[in-house]
């Protein structure tokens, strides 16, 4: 074979390599399927504010146990009673609330009032009141309040 015919057969067999590969069916691209949505995260709720400190009852007594409840409540307690009341308390308690227990005779005289840091709500403060000498006879009541907001009054009689 002559350099004229190798060269004709070179450009012979290049040209059929352009033919064949020009007339390969061109293939699809490949479409990858979306991606899965990530849902978005829930929003954070904010914590609920916690409820203000309120009065839940007062039981007056003439006895407390040591978890500060009257052992027996009632409204009317004789001359030489030591006099309880029993607070509960419900709700969050801000840093420094007190509350105060004011006791007082029937035509509004203070007979003695009372204040107790707070040490926390959810819980039961004791207040009381006694008099050696005697209680006179009559109607009292005791107001409790917590920051000087009035919250609960109860009426009591000495006989």
């Amino acid at each position: 074979m002559n350099r004229k015919h190798l060269t004709i057969a070179l450009a012979s067999a290049l040209i059929a390599t352009v033919g064949i590969t020009g007339c390969k069916k061109k293939e699809e691209a490949v479409v990858a399927p979306p991606a899965a949505e990530t849902p978005a995260p829930a929003p954070v709720e904010a914590a609920p504010a916690a409820a203000p400190a309120t009065i839940l009852a007062i039981e007056l007594g003439n006895a407390i146990g040591a978890d500060n409840k009257v052992t027996s409540a009632n409204a009317v307690f004789g001359t030489t009673d030591t006099i309880y009341a029993s607070v509960n308390t419900g709700g969050a308690a801000a840093a420094g609330s007190k509350l105060n227990a004011k006791w007082s005779y029937q035509d509004g005289q203070t007979v003695h009032t009372e204040d107790k840091a707070m040490e926390g709500a959810d819980t039961i403060y004791e207040f009381h009141i006694q008099n050696p000498k005697g209680w006179p006879v009559g109607k009292y009541k005791v107001d409790v309040t917590l920051d000087g907001s009035q919250l609960q009054t109860r009426e009591f009689e000495v006989k």
